[in-house]
């Protein structure tokens, strides 16, 4: 098996014939910041695996020889949550299977729904049992686990793998027999491989998409007539880790808000880093830059706005009173002028106690008579004046187009100029 951390990858075994149920001694690994780059990688026993930090997904990949697939049609009502998923797959798989249910483990495709038909991984239990406990026992906990190559629609892909004493083809391929084969590679081995009908094994080399470790790059091109692209070991486990799949279902799930949390830091470096996502990326940058750019061009206009509005009023003040030569705040200087101009042609103001007054007279209650009057410059006080509330109320809406309002104290009324807002 292999394992892999936000990005830890590391491998357990080379899978016999038959898998072993005690686990190796070390594994490989990889680790990654992203997603899609290996930063570390190397060989090591459980105890000395990189750690998994705050954040840091593990990923364990089972190597594809562990595994065998198969195709089921699911009931209606029967889904990856279904409590009878695990009794209605052993049902469905009886006839294929050549152990007992109860020592294999089963996952189902991710998102198979009832009525549909799904791929279901199958391997022995007891050995992903031990591996599991090993990891665990080492403090190095297991968020997912995904097959090293799972069936896929579209051309044939080969992935030679090994070292030259054990090299194997790994052949997935929407026209593989089961989904995905593996293989030892040798002479008679290209005929094995899915080809077209008519079996013209050099079409079907031609079509294929080939890969290989470095130790079996000259062995895969002897054997299958083609110069395969070279992929490390490192590089092949994180392009598993990106699997949709997960096998750790039933007992071996690991739910909770860890789970979901290292789920969503994943998604995350994901969006931010895998290729798939670029596009995407490129159009939320776009968006944002036209944003900004939208946002600068209304502020500029917005302030074009308020420049043409003071130079408006400043033309106002200018016009009116040309003595003004300099404009600092323009109502401020204009209301100056205005108390000075009206000072000096004895105009009364707002401000005055006869337009004061004869505001009051508009609302005062009938015999008024109050016992003592006060003024200073805005505000009439008139003591041994009381007015009920709803007076008061309907008193103020009658001043306050005059620029005025009424309030009551204890034994008196006031009346003063409204502030301006």
């Amino acid at each position: 098996m292999k394992t892999w951390r936000s990005r830890i990858v590391g491998s357990y075994e080379h899978a016999s014939d038959r898998p072993a149920p005690g686990p190796a001694g070390s594994y490989e690994f990889a680790t990654s910041r992203d997603g899609q780059d290996v930063a570390t990688h190397g060989s090591a026993a459980p105890a000395l695996l990189p750690p998994a930090g705050r954040g840091v997904e593990v990923v364990a990949v089972a190597p594809a020889a562990m595994l065998s697939w198969q195709r089921v049609q699911l009931p209606k009502g029967i889904s990856a949550g279904s409590p009878r998923l695990r009794a209605t797959l052993s049902g469905l798989l009886e006839e294929q299977l050549l152990d007992d249910a109860e020592h294999l483990h089963f996952a189902l495709e991710a998102g198979a729904s009832g009525g549909s038909t799904a791929w279901v991984a199958v391997c022995d239990r007891a050995w992903i049992t031990a591996h599991m406990q090993t990891l665990e026992a080492a403090g190095r906990f297991v968020n997912r686990i995904v097959p090293e190559r799972s069936p896929r629609m579209g051309p044939l892909h080969v992935h030679v793998t090994g070292v030259p004493e054990r090299a194997q083809i790994l052949a997935t391929g929407g026209a593989v027999p089961g989904g995905v084969q593996v293989l030892p590679l040798g002479p008679g081995t290209l005929s094995l491989l899915p080809g077209p009908a008519d079996n013209n094994q050099q079409d079907a080399t031609d079509t294929t998409e080939l890969f290989a470790e470095p130790a079996v790059a000259a062995l895969a091109e002897q054997f299958l007539g083609r110069q395969p692209l070279i992929q490390q070991t490192a590089a092949s486990l994180l392009e598993a880790s990106r699997s949709s799949w997960d096998l750790a279902q039933f007992e071996f799930s690991r739910g909770g808000r860890a789970r979901a949390a290292k789920r969503a830091s994943a998604f995350w470096r994901d969006l931010m880093h895998a290729p798939a996502w670029r596009p995407a990326r490129w159009g939320l940058a776009l968006l944002l830059l036209a944003q900004v750019a939208g946002l600068n061009w209304w502020a500029g206009e917005t302030r074009a706005d308020l420049a043409a509005r003071r130079a408006r009023i400043n033309a106002a003040l200018q016009q009116t009173f040309p003595q003004v030569k300099v404009v600092v705040n323009a109502p401020v200087q204009m209301s100056r002028e205005v108390a000075a101009l009206r000072q000096a042609t004895g105009a009364p103001s707002t401000r005055d106690l006869e337009p004061i007054l004869s505001a009051f007279a508009l609302v005062a209650p009938d015999g008024t008579s109050p016992s003592a009057i006060e003024f200073s410059s805005g505000e009439l006080r008139m003591r041994g004046v009381k007015m009920a509330a709803s007076a008061l109320s309907e008193a103020n809406q009658r001043l306050r187009p005059l620029g005025y309002q009424l309030q009551t104290e204890t034994d008196a009324v006031v009346l003063r100029q409204e502030t301006a807002p």
